[in-house]
């Protein structure tokens, strides 16, 4: 998840982290219906309108004046020095769960449209460990939602298809990629704003990794 990274006082502005979870919560339908434009999720386009929507949710001042403050904002982060920083809020109930699902047995497997860094942000977030394997984007060649990317994944992790719940937060990237590998697929979404999708949603990891262990010890 974004943290709110000192560009925001930067340009005069500043919000509380619980508003920005939640304004960054309501952008991604958005930004998955601009992603099925064809869009990289990797592009500085996409990342652009990533940040107006989430503006959106924060600031309460004319269009214009987002538009131009998503801009600035976009180019600050897009230094090395500050790119690292961003996406390493880990979220609730997640060194939690993970533990758990690995202990049942369950393979844990990352992938994430990135820049070649998530293995190492992984690491510095102290969840590296907790994980079978890392796939990145740019180190394998393809991006979500390209089937392939989860094709390798289901390689490197030896599992099939449809033994395999992929778990992502954008459903034109995850859901949509999953489903053309025949993976299935669930949508975290902690308020409510995926409304209209025809897959599974979920509050938080946390919840669903109960409702995993919970079957698993059903059948058991």
């Amino acid at each position: 998840m974004l943290g709110c990274p000192p560009g925001v006082l930067w340009v005069g502005h500043s919000c509380p982290p619980q508003a920005l979870a939640r304004a960054e919560a309501a952008a991604r339908p958005a930004v998955s219906d601009h992603i099925t434009l064809g869009n990289s999720t990797e592009s500085q386009d996409v990342f652009r309108f990533y940040l107006r929507k989430l503006l959106e949710g924060v600031l309460e001042t004319e269009e214009p004046e987002r538009v131009d403050l998503a801009d600035r904002w976009a180019a600050v982060l897009n230094q090395p020095a500050l790119r690292e920083r961003l996406w390493t809020s880990v979220l609730p109930g997640v060194r939690g769960t993970l533990p758990a699902l690995r202990e049942a047995g369950l393979k844990l497997v990352i992938v994430s449209n990135s820049d070649g860094t998530m293995e190492s942000a992984l690491v510095r977030a102290g969840l590296r460990h907790l994980l079978d394997a890392v796939v990145d984007s740019t180190r394998v060649g393809f991006e979500k939602p390209d089937p392939r990317i989860f094709l390798h994944a289901l390689e490197v992790a030896r599992a099939r298809p449809e033994h395999t719940l992929h778990v992502g937060d954008l459903y034109a990237a995850d859901v949509a990629g999953a489903r053309a590998a025949g993976i299935h697929a669930v949508l975290l979404d902690p308020f409510g704003d995926w409304t209209h999708v025809d897959c599974p949603t979920r509050p938080d990891l946390e919840s669903l990794g109960r409702e995993i262990l919970g079957a698993r010890r059903a059948m058991s």
